[in-house]
């Protein structure tokens, strides 16, 4: 089964300095059907303004994946970690027992990020946060495994979760499998062009919620950047 959810049908709200677009139900928008996807509880699509961003809050006990679409993001909390995520690549956030941070886009053009939250396996662990660089042409023609809770998945960032977080770069016409299983959650999204899943066309910001299907088939259209959540 893979549900189609167009761009279109996202909740939302558009801020000024932030253009939010919720793929699950978040903040003021609430639809009882659009939950979760098993452990994945969280997928926003942000459009940030330059110079703006999310001042210092807290999270507690979430695991929090920012995938940087375009432009880069700025992060600071109170572990005393800051860094700086540039597009495609990825930022973990183990909130555990609690953390306090801020985003903020201090480049001079709009940032667009992926927002991804899954609940934890394991509460009330020490927190942590860490980003890593993952360059396209690692992850041309197939999909590379960017964040992991297994801890056989080599150098992804790790998460406290049974699911991983996966991307993958294709030129038109290219095609990329990735054995889901039919026991396991699928949520996809395209972050740039168009593909194919399985014979469904998901076009750029589209999500598509998959779940008893044992290997996807996603076939380019366009060239296209997706990612795509695994999860229980």
């Amino acid at each position: 089964m893979i549900e189609l959810r167009p761009f279109k049908s996202l909740g939302g709200e558009n801020h000024g300095w932030l253009d939010a677009k919720h793929h699950f139900s978040f903040a003021n928008y609430y639809d009882p059907a659009r939950m979760n996807w098993g452990s994945l509880r969280v997928w926003n699509d942000d459009t940030i303004q330059p110079n703006t961003g999310f001042p210092t809050h807290p999270h507690r006990d979430m695991e929090i994946i920012t995938y940087v679409r375009n432009g880069a993001i700025t992060h600071q909390d109170s572990l005393g970690n800051k860094g700086r995520t540039e597009a495609g690549d990825v930022q973990v956030m183990s909130a555990g027992s609690g953390i306090a941070h801020s985003e903020y886009n201090l480049e001079p053009e709009a940032t667009q990020i992926f927002q991804i939250w899954i609940l934890p396996a394991r509460t009330g662990e020490k927190p942590s946060w860490g980003t890593r660089p993952f360059p396209k042409g690692e992850r041309a023609g197939r999909f590379v495994t960017l964040a992991s809770g297994f801890a056989d998945d080599g150098d992804a960032l790790p998460i406290r979760t049974d699911a991983r977080v996966a991307g993958a770069t294709l030129k038109a016409g290219e095609i990329a499998d990735y054995p889901l299983g039919n026991e396991r959650r699928g949520y996809l999204v395209v972050a740039k062009g168009a593909v194919e899943i399985n014979g469904l066309r998901v076009n750029a910001r589209d999500g598509a919620a998959i779940k008893d299907i044992e290997l996807l088939k996603v076939t380019a259209l366009e060239d296209s950047e997706i990612v795509l959540v695994d999860a229980a």
